[in-house]
């Protein structure tokens, strides 16, 4: 049975050897080998960075469509599908790490490691200093790893945390930017939806998300709506619902395989939330996604 793609690196399933934390490479080297398209998968535990030095990209990211430019960085958590379609005179670099080093590069620099539980796009255009200053560590990143040098991982752990610090700063001052927005009520919502993401499958309610955050169902429903637009019932089923569409976009399973997945005991019931969330039966939404049989 057909399923979304899980590779280490892309083209290389989960279960190849890797002697290292951390796999660099220049964009260049993977994509022509795929005529510069990416087709849409997943990485099961591992954290990616992209950067962008030149040319210009098209990227899906669970079924959302962008675009990219150079400069310009993206950072990818474990289990976000993912595609892109590259033009020719590209230039840039794929860093790759295990999620769980990812805690021990962050320690020193505080409590940032949840703005990477997220998808982040940075660009860089007009930021020349900051622009410079990535490419910098991302190339001694890349110098690094092709050695054998003493210490080498060390140096890569260093200039990790240095991009990684600097993509949180620029996440920060785009928030700060925004009038009204208040760190705390952000804080919350970030957990809360960390915590959906976390067990979105087990259909908890409302009130046992609002204790584990020790808020009131209220607050963390006015959280909500503030700063991620609906409620917090609505967050819950829209993970549910992304993941559906996940499984009906990259995957052959039945309607009923998919309820099952998302631990609905019931699949017609199934059926109906998912129409009534996206005014599409599950197979009419395949349909969809597919296009017209040539």
């Amino acid at each position: 049975m057909e399923t979304i793609p899980t590779y280490s690196l892309y083209g290389e399933f989960k279960d190849g050897a890797r002697t290292d934390w951390v796999h660099c490479e220049t964009i260049q080297s993977r994509s022509r080998l795929y005529n510069y398209e990416i087709q849409p998968h997943r990485h099961e535990n591992l954290f990616q960075i992209l950067h962008l030095g030149s040319g210009k990209a098209d990227i899906v990211v669970d079924g959302q469509h962008g675009h990219l430019e150079g400069p310009s960085l993206i950072t990818l958590p474990p289990m976000v599908v993912h595609g892109y379609s590259f033009r020719p005179d590209v230039e840039g670099t794929v860093l790759t790490l295990f999620q769980d080093r990812l805690p021990a590069i962050l320690q020193a620099a505080g409590n940032i490691e949840s703005t990477f539980r997220q998808v982040q796009f940075v660009p860089l255009a007009g930021r020349d200093a900051i622009a410079r200053a990535i490419a910098d560590d991302i190339a001694s990143i890349a110098a690094e790893f092709g050695t054998r040098e003493p210490g080498r991982l060390g140096v890569i752990e260093a200039r990790l945390a240095l991009v990684l610090i600097t993509v949180h700063r620029l996440q920060r001052l785009s928030i700060a930017s925004t009038p009204g927005v208040r760190d705390r009520a952000r804080h919350h919502a970030l957990r809360f939806r960390q915590l959906v993401d976390q067990d979105y499958r087990t259909h908890k309610p409302v009130e046992a998300y609002a204790r584990r955050l020790g808020l009131t169902p209220a607050h963390l429903n006015r959280i909500c709506r503030e700063q991620l637009g609906d409620t917090a019932l609505g967050m819950i089923h829209e993970r549910l619902v992304l993941e559906a569409k996940r499984y009906l976009t990259f995957t052959s399973f039945s309607a009923k395989e998919i309820a099952l997945a998302l631990a609905f005991e019931d699949p017609s019931y199934f059926a109906r939330f998912f129409k009534n969330k996206t005014g599409l039966s599950p197979l009419g939404f395949r349909a969809l996604q597919r296009g017209p049989s040539t």
